[in-house]
């Protein structure tokens, strides 16, 4: 018999063995535990909160079908992330998304923000309306940290792409909040 914590949640390891035996009840605990957590990873990714949705529910069916290779080796959140991303990167990644160009074209921009003067969500919204290709790599450079060199290998693209695509996202963003209220020398935000 299975013990219950007192709160009757199922501990982290007897959550993960549940599922991989393919218990809808422990599908359901480790939906309700971590969709939200990864929902917030999915609109990084997605332009739009259906999309978003949509994402989601694609990773969660992934997570219940190939949950039984996690080994309980690093973070099992990290692993739920890991395929999160790999989801909508798979969603996105279709011939012709991503532009070919020469690095001489690239002009490195840079986006300076105090990030306390503008909301998270207005943030969250500019990065959601760029173009698929902008906008994978921008996550996948500024907000996971990956190299240009490990996004061409994830999108196929090459790093000059990869490099490109970011000034590209970069200049779009800026001139977003250049033009937005929350720029004290935006037109928008003088009354």
């Amino acid at each position: 018999m299975r013990t219950l914590k007192p709160n009757n949640r199922l501990s982290q390891d007897q959550l993960i063995k549940n599922c991989k035996k393919k218990l809808p009840k422990a599908q359901a605990e480790l939906y309700n535990r971590y969709s939200s957590v990864l929902f917030s990873v999915c609109l990084k990714y997605a332009p739009n909160y259906a999309e978003a949705e949509d994402i989601l529910q694609d990773a969660f069916m992934t997570i219940f079908d190939k949950v039984s290779q996690y080994k309980n080796k690093g973070s099992f959140e990290g692993w739920l992330k890991r395929v999160v991303i790999n989801t909508a990167l798979q969603r996105y990644r279709k011939p012709g998304v991503f532009n070919l160009v020469n690095e001489e074209n690239i002009k490195e921009v840079e986006v300076e923000i105090e990030e306390e003067s503008i909301p998270l969500d207005f943030l969250l919204k500019i990065i959601q309306e760029l173009p698929d290709r902008y906008r994978m790599v921008f996550n996948l450079y500024v907000m996971d940290g990956h190299s240009h060199k490990e996004i061409s290998t994830l999108l196929t693209i090459s790093q000059g792409t990869s490099k490109s695509n970011l000034a590209r996202a970069r200049g779009i963003l800026k001139e977003k909040i250049e033009m937005s209220q929350f720029n004290p020398r935006s037109k928008s935000h003088i009354q």
